[in-house]
């Protein structure tokens, strides 16, 4: 039997062209990933409720998509709680691997 090659197609990112605003994958990823893990009770209490998921364990979720996130995913999105927002979405960055996973996850390179 021949031997089969995969290609996988390279592709270079600068990551001054990644805008948060106009993606949003990273806050529509996942269910699990808008999660409290460092902030104090004082820091979830500048969220407002309707925000926060029942169990307190981070962000109210619709499906896969933070609740605070509006707008639409790889046009125009905005955090709708930017200043108050997780510790977890602070230190997502464009460009980081996380990033790259919510990207790829809605065929956005």
């Amino acid at each position: 039997m021949p031997h089969v090659a995969t290609v996988i197609r390279p592709f270079m990112i600068n990551i001054d062209d990644l805008d948060c605003q106009a993606c949003g994958a990273c806050c529509s990823y996942s269910a699990d990933w808008p999660r409290f893990s460092t902030e104090s009770d004082a820091e979830i209490d500048l969220i407002p409720a309707e925000y926060v998921s029942p169990d307190q364990s981070g962000m109210k979720c619709d499906g896969v998509r933070c609740s605070a996130l509006s707008g639409k995913i790889g046009t125009h999105t905005a955090c709708l709680i930017y200043a108050a927002r997780p510790e977890v979405c602070r230190t997502c960055l464009p460009g980081d691997p996380e990033c790259m996973m919510a990207r790829a996850a809605f065929g956005m390179e």
